[in-house]
């Protein structure tokens, strides 16, 4: 069974890449997944340039992994290094606040808590990827503020190791309107300069949000085995 019989059709580079990515992002291409140039260009009708450019953005961004001869595989997820990355994430976060709960002026603080505070939250629907960014850049303006480039240089990484997850803690609307409340409550802990509670509730934050994204992981994971089981089935 073709895994991307579903799909619809597309033409341009980067409508293979988003219909691609979004495909991998879902887990309906399931980690680990083999798929081919000439498959994918046949599947969405083009040449198999623009799906080489789109393969080669993915390869970069960290979705897939490319052998030569064999083909393009979906990047496997591994809990157990994605719980490292984490526990790494906390590490730099902590040096970040207490740097920043020194150097951070309290204007870019009361800004920022301004931009996360619940009441002015938006009321509009937000798509996952754009929630994503905005929770990313929270915690990049922090480490920013810490004065060390080098510092928030290391968080990027360690954020783009594990986005694969930890955008998916945001397809809950209730983990969205936490994640306002808590940036909030960090910011406010940081005007105060309580660096102790800032580190408290920042790693508070943090482990309830890798509880979450996993816990969704895990479950979507587990539905997309069930598909491919099927699949092979009726083949």
């Amino acid at each position: 069974m073709n895994v991307l019989s579903n799909s619809p059709r597309v033409r341009t580079a980067e409508e293979v890449y988003h219909q691609l990515k979004t495909l991998i992002m879902s887990f309906e291409l399931y980690p680990g997944t083999r798929v081919t140039e000439t498959e994918l260009a046949t599947r969405f009708g083009v040449s198999r340039t623009p799906v080489r450019e789109a393969l080669q953005r993915l390869q970069l961004e960290g979705y897939l992994t490319v052998r030569p001869k064999q083909g393009c595989f979906i990047r496997e997820i591994d809990i157990e290094e994605i719980d490292e990355h984490y526990q790494v994430r906390i590490a730099l976060e902590m040096c970040a606040v207490e740097m920043a709960c020194t150097h951070m002026p309290d204007r870019a603080l009361k800004d920022l808590a301004r931009l996360w505070d619940p009441a002015y939250q938006p009321t509009e629907d937000i798509d996952v990827e754009t929630m994503a960014a905005r929770d990313e850049g929270f915690h990049i303006a922090l480490a920013e503020g810490s004065g060390n480039l080098v510092l928030a240089d290391y968080l990027q990484r360690v954020n783009h190791s594990i986005h694969v997850i930890r955008r998916l803690d945001f397809t809950n609307d209730m983990r969205v309107d936490l994640t306002y409340k808590e940036h909030h409550a960090i910011c406010q802990h940081l005007i105060r300069r309580d660096v102790v509670a800032a580190q408290q509730a920042l790693t508070q934050h943090i482990r309830r949000s890798q509880l979450a994204a996993k816990t969704i992981t895990l479950e979507q994971l587990s539905r997309a085995r069930s598909r491919v089981r099927r699949a092979l089935r009726e083949r």
